[in-house]
Order: C-alpha cells, then sequence, then structure tokens
C-alpha cells in the first residue's frame, strides 16, 4: 500500500512539473498584445499632449493679438467712435425678452440639453428668467442680442450655438 501512495505522489509531483512547465512556455512565447496595445496608449497619449501644447500656443497667440488690436482700437479713440456710430445704428436694437418668475408647474426644462448650456450656464439662463425650450424658441432677433449681451461671462453664445434651432426642435419633442 505504501508502495502505491509512494508512485502516485510521485506521478503527481511529475504532472505538477510538466504543467509549471507548459504554462511558463506557454506563457512566455505569447503573443504580447498587452505591451502592444499599452503602446499605442501611450503613444497616443503622447501625441496628445503635443497637440494640446500647441493648441495653447495658439490660444496665447490670438490672446496677444486680440489684446494688441484692443489697444489700436482705444487708441483710435473718437474716430473708432464715428465709424461705429453708422454699425450700431444699423445693428438690431436689443430688447429683454419677457421672463417667469419660476418655471411653469415647478418644474424647469433640462436646458443642458441644448448643445453650449452646461450646469453653470443653465443657472445663469434661470437667474434670467428662462426656464423652457418654447421660452428660447419664440425668441426674436432683437431679444437674442439682448441675451446675447447679458450672459455674464458667456456673451454670444445664443448665436454661436444655435439655442433657437435647437430649442425649436426639442420643444417640439416635447
Amino acid at each position: 500500500m505504501s508502495y502505491l501512495l509512494t508512485q502516485m505522489f510521485i506521478y503527481l509531483l511529475i504532472a505538477f512539473l510538466l504543467g509549471l512547465l507548459l504554462g511558463w512556455l506557454i506563457w512566455r512565447y505569447s503573443d504580447d498584445t498587452d505591451t502592444g496595445d499599452l503602446t499605442a496608449i501611450r503613444s497616443e497619449r503622447d501625441a496628445l499632449k503635443k497637440e494640446r501644447d500647441d493648441l495653447r500656443g495658439k490660444l496665447d497667440a490670438c490672446r496677444r493679438e486680440t489684446d494688441r488690436l484692443k489697444d489700436a482700437a482705444s487708441s483710435a479713440g473718437a474716430t473708432t467712435a464715428a465709424a461705429a456710430a453708422p454699425v450700431a445704428a444699423a445693428s438690431v436694437a436689443a430688447q429683454r425678452p419677457a421672463g417667469l418668475d419660476g418655471p411653469r408647474g415647478g418644474v424647469a426644462d433640462k436646458l443642458q440639453e441644448i448643445r453650449g448650456i452646461g450646469p453653470q450656464m443653465e443657472n445663469l439662463v434661470h437667474s434670467l428668467g428662462f426656464y423652457h425650450f418654447d421660452q428660447i424658441a419664440a425668441w426674436t432677433p432683437a431679444e437674442v442680442a439682448w441675451v446675447d449681451d447679458n450672459l455674464e461671462g458667456f456673451k454670444g453664445r445664443v448665436t454661436r450655438d444655435r439655442w433657437i434651432d435647437q430649442a425649436k426642435r426639442l420643444a417640439a419633442m416635447r
């Protein structure tokens, strides 16, 4: 009986060692796709960092150019004001759109569904009295000009992000 137990132990030990050897060989010579994927991700990350740095440089250059143009315009003084008078008369006279004291039924539309409106912008729009897509969809060009001028820190977003068109589509889906 002890002979059989010894023999079984030896066979189990041999099977264990062969399993270790076979596992090591498979692991050693397998395709290292994980390493390749990691290398590809790292190279993509580096390319994106380079692109980000390039864009930051271009943004800084644009800001410097804007500051230069503002300085040049302010030094022009009366000439600029006289030239701007006909343009201001030709532009749309801004008119405040009718707002609400609060959302109808106590529930406001989720204005963040409009591209260009984030949480901070939504709070600003609510503070101006606009809570629903149909309110925004009904703005006239004069009202759009007023809202564009009164979005502190976000001037021009209504026109640039085409809020009216988006609000019309969203109001129609409600």
